[in-house]
């Protein structure tokens, strides 16, 4: 248990011990509702551009009023990590008591990033999808896929879910997650991206395509579409046919504009920031209303939100102190010695 200058330092074990995805559900929702009442501080994220090196670093700051917690997330996206053996994604928070700036913990990131995006996509399908909603579509079979998987499935009860990836493989390891949760009945792997989204009453892309793979003609009258790819300049994966017909929900306005899934189309004047109908968080309050009827295709474009690694950070946080989890470090101790 951390002394009162101890730094808590919770590794990807722990923290996955301490994991719970109704917990972190309602966590994001709590974030999302604080956004939507103007109690956040969160400046978009800045990134570093490794371009030699196919990869990118990015800085997320955020403060949460209401819940008094303050931290900052370090992430990267290296797509040619899988060849040397080491996850696309890695992350690490540091967590700030906002009364006096003294750093509270250092989390790993990693798997609270899968998790706080998974549910992310939770929340907005509980305030988007057709209440009737059973079948779910899965474009992109990487790790994120599972965390997807499983949260949407706390907030509607899915019957079938149909995947595709470019690599047949991980569409059959993601069929044997969810045969082994029971989270569905029944499992397609597909080998066309159209079998997916023509069967699909909730989709969800999870690919870093820069094209869009996603076509108007394919879906299903009032689908609900988690776009979650798009999360840095340059990308897309819907066609801005979809988003014209659409109504477009984002997690963050000035951050979707510069690298949602809507940045594209943007930038090349096809759309403007008036298309978009709202921020997720302003439907969470009841400042607007989500669906409003069984025809209309919804869509959630998510660039993923520092004040979701905050929340869920202070979860982990707070139950590693009850449990009495992780490993101090008396950092500000020694600082106090250097300065005093």
């Amino acid at each position: 248990m951390p002394n009162q200058n101890g730094v808590l330092i919770l590794t990807w074990k722990e923290i996955d011990e301490l994991l719970d995805m109704k917990e972190v559900i309602l966590s994001v929702e709590s974030a999302f509702k604080e956004k939507g009442a103007g109690k956040v501080q969160m400046p978009p994220k800045i990134y570093l551009n490794f371009e030699r090196y196919i990869g990118d670093l990015r800085s997320m700051p955020a403060y949460l009023e209401t819940a008094d917690i303050a931290g900052v997330k370090i992430v990267n996206v290296h797509l040619k990590n899988k060849s040397i053996g080491l996850p696309s994604v890695m992350a690490t928070i540091e967590l700030i008591d906002p009364k006096n700036g003294k750093p509270l913990a250092i989390l790993d990131g990693t798997k609270i990033t899968s998790y706080r995006t998974g549910a992310a996509s939770a929340v907005a399908t509980k305030y988007l999808a057709r209440k009737d909603s059973k079948v779910l579509g899965v474009i992109g079979a990487g790790t994120q896929s599972r965390t997807q998987v499983e949260a949407i499935s706390k907030v509607t009860t899915l019957e079938k879910i149909y995947v595709y990836d470019i690599d047949r493989r991980a569409s059959e390891r993601l069929s044997e997650y969810i045969k082994e949760k029971g989270i569905a009945s029944k499992v397609n792997i597909e080998s066309k991206i159209q079998n997916v989204a023509s069967e699909a009453d909730i989709l969800t892309t999870l690919t870093p395509s820069k094209a869009p793979i996603l076509f108007l003609k394919w879906l299903k009258s009032g689908v609900h579409i988690n776009a979650i790819g798009a999360d840095a300049p340059g990308k897309q994966e819907l066609d801005p046919e979809i988003l014209k017909m659409g109504k477009i929900v984002v997690d963050d306005l000035e951050q979707t504009l510069h690298s949602g899934e809507i940045n594209v189309p943007i930038s090349k004047g096809m759309m403007n920031k008036e298309d978009i109908y709202a921020e997720l968080g302003e439907i969470v309050v009841g400042k607007k209303i989500g669906r409003t009827s069984d025809s209309e295709i919804t869509i959630f474009d998510s660039t993923g939100l520092a004040i979701l690694d905050v929340a869920v950070g202070n979860l982990i946080y707070q139950k590693a102190i009850k449990y009495k989890v992780g490993t101090t470090l008396d950092l500000i101790d020694i600082l106090i010695d250097i300065y005093s």
